[in-house]
């Protein structure tokens, strides 16, 4: 028995088989909620809400099996679970277009000399420390307080050649011999987390490791996320996250073969909701209209008060957000493309739960933020799942039959994005849907792979239902890209180039794109795909100080453009729920 809420609650034992793990929970949780006590990780994209289908489980109560929902059965006795064998093998996306940058970190690590204080002079150890390192590293340290674990080793260690390991006005570290720093760069997607260890002597990246995030369990997209933290409280969504990315600051360090407190500073790149739930920040703020920010502007702040188990007065920089839903991985894209600094006009896509654009030029850069919803990544599509072992990516007619390719060539279990994309094209331009997305000759669905040649015997098709999925969410994107068009006065034929950045837009036929009427058919040869865009403008800002600078001042300087409320934006929005028509 237990007590919650002053009622007396029975406890129930839920063992779990395949991971060999028991656990207590009080009576009436949900074996979704008892999935993510046990640390599992559960696939639940819709939240809980029972409508995905995707956190099935086997359960086995007084020798009866049955096949539930877990987001949607309660306990009421001690239960025995098999939890269904997903795969781990995601394909996730670490590498992007990368520019030329002069290696200059925030972080360095100066070789300073004090003479021993004469007799007469009054200026203490720590005066004389802070004018010699305003010297050498050319910001004045003159007013820095006090820090007394360094005051005490001064004297000690002026007999010798003082090393001063510095971020911008921080005094991070006094070594008596020299000192190699590293520093991290993340990018925390709402899928996936990715992370890069820099040499920040070298500028060389020395290990790479990423994960799937762990919020997943709470929700598919950021309005899940954000809705599941204002009914239960910021803890476990930033906790998990914080877990994880201190999980791959192991396996960085791990496979570099140096110690965890070498990282001096963690830089870190993620979408307005991501970056708020990070910090333990509610996210009310985006949830609700105007959707702005509770904070925008970089933060500068101590890593050890987020759980980072770096050095212990290790740096954590949070790049900034533009607006309530286009973030800090924007910003990302933006240092890692640098339209800013073009003649000519181009428009950066980052398609996920959310479509956050960029156009424009040296000008002028407008962004908008447009709902595409989280079909692009399995949620809402019966077939559907992320970029994982056996996903379909790719599909296309030969000889009159359809062919398709899967992720690591393992037999197939369902569809990810751009194999959604590839089957809902072909469909179209071989007459099997209209323009419409109205199955022709009545059918209700298209079996793409039979039962006995998927993995888990259920085939790989796509139903009506699905399709209108892919419409809702290409419409997204197709009127988001007019809007911004509108906005600065121009046609889709003065655009030169289309940076189509993250693991989606890196894995998707641009032909396929254009035939859907997500992105203008006019631009099919102008899409350049720069794969982890985010990830490389956080290293960007990690080893020049510069460019890290300037995120800040490139955040104030887009316009954005709000479509929630655009009346224009919702007509363009169902003139584009059509498909081009073939017929």
């Amino acid at each position: 028995m237990t007590f919650i809420g002053g009622i007396l609650l029975k406890l129930f034992n839920i063992h779990f088989i395949n991971e060999n793990q028991v656990i207590q929970v009080p009576e009436n949780t949900t074996l979704l909620e008892a999935e993510i006590k046990a640390g599992l990780i559960p696939d639940a994209p819709c939240g809980g809400q029972g409508t995905c289908g995707k956190c099935l489980v086997q359960i086995r109560v007084q020798e009866k099996s049955e096949l539930v929902k877990a987001c949607q059965t309660k306990v009421h006795s001690d239960i025995e679970i098999e939890t269904l064998k997903h795969t781990s093998k995601h394909a996730i996306l670490h590498e992007g277009f990368s520019r030329p940058v002069v290696l200059k970190p925030a972080l360095s690590c100066h070789e300073i000399e004090l003479e021993k204080a004469k007799p007469g002079e009054n200026a203490s150890d720590w005066q004389r420390l802070t004018t010699a390192l305003t010297k050498v590293s050319g910001t004045d340290m003159r007013h820095l307080e006090p820090d007394l674990t360094f005051v005490s080793q001064i004297y000690t260690l002026q007999k010798e050649k003082i090393y001063a390991v510095t971020l911008k006005n921080h005094l991070l570290d006094l070594k008596n011999a020299p000192v190699i720093p590293y520093g991290a760069a993340f990018d925390i997607g709402t899928t996936t987390v990715v992370g890069y260890l820099i040499n920040l002597t070298t500028g060389k990246v020395c290990a790479v490791a990423s994960t799937m995030n762990p919020q997943v369990q709470f929700g598919a997209d950021v309005i899940m996320r954000a809705n599941y933290a204002l009914e239960h409280g910021t803890k476990e969504l930033s906790s998990c996250i914080q877990t994880a990315i201190n999980k791959l600051i192991g396996q960085l360090t791990k496979e570099a073969e140096i110690e965890r407190n070498l990282i001096y500073q963690v830089i870190i790149a993620g979408n307005t909701c991501m970056h708020h739930l990070f910090l333990g920040i509610s996210p009310a703020s985006l949830v609700h209209a105007p959707y702005n920010p509770a904070v925008s502007q970089m933060l500068d702040l101590k890593a050890s008060d987020f759980s980072l188990s770096i050095h212990p007065n290790g740096r954590l920089i949070m790049l900034p957000d533009i607006a309530g839903f286009v973030g800090a991985d924007t910003i990302g894209c933006l240092l890692c493309t640098r339209p800013d600094l073009k003649e000519e006009i181009t428009l950066t896509i980052d398609i996920g739960t959310n479509g956050e654009m960029v156009l424009g030029n040296e000008e002028r850069l407008v962004t908008c933020s447009t709902a595409a919803g989280p079909a692009f990544e399995g949620a809402k599509i019966e077939c559907g799942m992320r970029g994982a072992a056996g996903a379909v990516d790719h599909v296309h007619f030969e000889n009159g039959n359809l062919k398709y390719t899967t992720i690591g060539n393992e037999k197939p279990v369902g569809l990810c994005g751009s194999g959604l994309i590839d089957l809902t094209a072909e469909l179209l331009k071989n007459h099997l849907i209209d323009s419409s997305g109205k199955f022709i000759q009545s059918k209700s669905s298209f079996t793409l792979i039979e039962p006995d040649e998927s993995r888990d015997f259920n085939g790989v098709y796509l139903t009506q239902k699905d399709i209108r999925e892919v419409q809702l969410a290409k419409a997204a994107i197709a009127a988001g890209i007019e809007s911004l068009e509108q906005e600065l006065g121009i046609t889709e034929d003065q655009i030169s180039k289309v940076y189509i950045a993250g693991a989606f837009g890196n894995y998707m036929n641009p032909q396929s794109a254009c035939e859907i009427g997500m992105i203008p058919f006019h631009l099919k040869d102008k899409i350049v795909p720069v794969g982890n865009a985010a990830g490389e403008g956080a290293k960007i800002a990690l080893i020049n100080e510069e460019e890290l600078l300037y995120a800040d001042k490139l955040a104030k300087k887009i316009s954005f453009v709000e479509l929630a409320a655009s009346e224009d934006f919702q007509d363009c929005f169902v003139d584009n729920l059509e498909f081009p028509d073939f017929s």
